[in-house]
């Protein structure tokens, strides 16, 4: 860590440019969340969770797994799982692996709502966003987060206890 005397400051069009990504990504992920809410009665969280789950073969993953996908702490997760378990979108089960650890998993109802809700989302990132800016302009996005994600990944402690075992 650098003491204060060490700091690179910001210069103008940095400290502007961060200050757009902030603004834009908290109304980006507003309007989407509340287009989901709106249309499906879902948050845009159990959106990505009736996601994750649909792209693996199964339509099941491990709830700390999923956790990580998402980027969110465990119990986070866990409260969204249980609401919704409860409206039927998705059910937890032993781990089929060891037994131990706890499943989710996809269930008929929690699909059909990801086939319709999908169109909502779609249409919101495309008005949003990706139809809003040149390819070339969406793929330096891409690549940028795909480095900070990287980045903040491979720094993060937990993958330090993770290499040493």
């Amino acid at each position: 860590m650098t003491d204060q005397g060490e700091t690179r400051w910001l210069d103008e069009g940095q400290q502007r440019s961060w200050r757009a990504l902030l603004l834009g990504h908290a109304l980006l992920l507003g309007r989407l969340d509340d287009d989901l809410r709106r249309a499906h009665d879902i948050s845009l969280t159990e959106y990505e969770i009736l996601v994750r789950l649909s792209e693996r073969e199964d339509h099941a993953m491990r709830m700390a797994h999923l956790a990580d996908a998402l980027a969110h702490s465990r119990s986070r997760v866990t409260h969204t799982i249980d609401r919704m378990e409860k409206a039927g979108y998705v059910a937890r089960r032993a781990s089929p692996d060891d037994g131990r650890g706890v499943v989710a998993a996809l269930t008929p109802q929690g699909m059909e709502l990801l086939e319709q809700a999908a169109h909502v989302h779609v249409r919101g990132v495309r008005d949003n966003l990706v139809d809003l800016v040149s390819d070339e302009d969406f793929a330096a996005v891409g690549r940028v987060f795909n480095t900070v994600s990287d980045h903040l990944v491979g720094s993060h402690p937990a993958m330090e206890f993770r290499r040493q075992r």
